[in-house]
């Protein structure tokens, strides 16, 4: 392995550690929701908006930020989100122990800033380390941080709240993400700004008006909505009507996120090996396989046969999570491809936003079944756009 080769791999890696952290500070309030209800008395709507929250931050912030990214330091801006992360961390646990639940909200809108600009310059950064030809690939290692970060908050989530109080899971990760800023930092310097210089206003808006991009962000909105949802809902649906702990349901759920790392990683391979570098054939795979996977979640009562159907389904959505930001990029100018990402970012987590806390809404009025119905249709008008889908150009 060159030193290149070895220098590129090591800012993936250490990009993905950080990523790491923050997944599972985004998620792991999730793993916890019963505790987390009781203590500040809130009902499921305001529960899931605390997960929801750090989306909904992404979506308002993420195109400014990819904007920002075209013309500024990629590798200086993950630094300080990382820093970021740490403030929101230590509020959140403080407004935790206070039961104050506007100031615990407001954490976690700093830290769904901190996330956003993590997210784009890092798959900003990893896009123009590497080659065309592996592109996908390295971005779908970048994106398997997700599912991994996911899977660490949602599996030792009930052990860090029964351990020092659930409060202290708001700053448990934050040590993730300085490990990989000091992994990033070295293998990272000069990669920062875009060797075409900053693009017009002009540049900008042709992103915002090209239906290609619109589509495939249509796509990342689906895909992300379907992912929060079963994330957020999974574990209270195996413990309210299922009858598992608390422990063994977000267990349980953890598998969804963490086959993740699979499915990300394979996406790239798949798409850039298998189907000649044609991203639709893996979107459109991705859609067709999780629709029936999650209209029959709640028809099942075997623990074994959820647990494989949680699996199958993770892996399925995933497909979509972890292309779409590398299949967005290749729709327009290189120029403009980190505002390219951060649009595909903001759509996408307008879905994140939304499915948690429309999922409580749901759950509250009409119960789990008629919720992950819902879900299972979403999946169904993602089979239908991916369809449509156009192939990319600028590879």
């Amino acid at each position: 392995m060159t030193t290149t080769t070895r220098r590129t791999w090591g800012l993936v890696a250490g990009a993905s550690l950080v990523s790491t952290g923050l997944a599972a500070y985004e998620i792991v309030p999730a793993s916890v929701t019963p505790l987390v209800r009781e203590s500040l008395r809130i009902d499921s709507t305001a529960a899931g908006l605390l997960v929801g929250v750090m989306f909904g931050t992404a979506v308002v912030a993420s195109l400014p930020a990819g904007a920002a990214l075209d013309r500024a330091d990629s590798r200086t801006a993950m630094a300080v989100a990382t820093l970021a992360l740490f403030v929101a961390g230590g509020w959140g646990w403080v407004a935790g122990r206070n039961g104050n639940y506007r100031s615990l909200l407001a954490s976690r809108a700093l830290g769904g800033v901190a996330y956003v600009v993590v997210w784009n310059a890092g798959i900003d950064m990893v896009s123009r380390a590497v080659d065309g030809d592996n592109r996908a690939t390295a971005v779908g290692v970048f994106t398997a941080s997700g599912p991994v970060g996911f899977a660490l908050g949602q599996g030792t989530g009930p052990l860090v709240a029964g351990a020092f109080g659930w409060p202290a899971i708001f700053p448990a990760f934050t040590g993730v993400a300085l490990v990989g800023l000091l992994v990033f930092w070295p293998t990272s310097r000069g990669l920062g700004r875009s060797p075409d210089g900053a693009p017009s206003a002009g540049e900008f808006g042709a992103v915002l008006r090209d239906g290609t991009v619109w589509t495939v962000g249509a796509l990342g909105f689906l895909g992300y909505a379907l992912y929060l949802f079963v994330n957020s809902w999974g574990a209270s649906y195996l413990s309210a009507e299922v009858g598992l702990s608390l422990a063994l349901s977000g267990l349980l759920v953890a598998a969804f996120p963490a086959i993740g790392v699979v499915a990300r990683v394979s996406s790239g391979l798949l798409s850039d090996r298998l189907f000649g570098g044609r991203r639709r054939p893996v979107v459109l795979a991705s859609f067709g396989f999780a629709a029936p996977l999650v209209l029959v979640f709640t028809r099942l009562d075997s623990i074994p046969l959820l647990l494989a159907v949680l699996l199958l389904a993770g892996f399925a959505i995933q497909l979509t999570l972890g292309l779409s930001f590398t299949y967005v990029r290749e729709l327009v100018d290189a120029r403009v491809a980190a505002t390219a990402v951060a649009f595909q970012t903001s759509v996408g987590l307008a879905g994140a936003f939304v499915a948690p806390t429309a999922g409580g809404a749901v759950v509250d009025a009409a119960g789990f079944d008629a919720a992950f119905a819902l879900a299972g249709l979403l999946a169904v008008c993602g089979v239908v756009l991916a369809w449509w889908a156009p192939e990319p150009a600028n590879r």
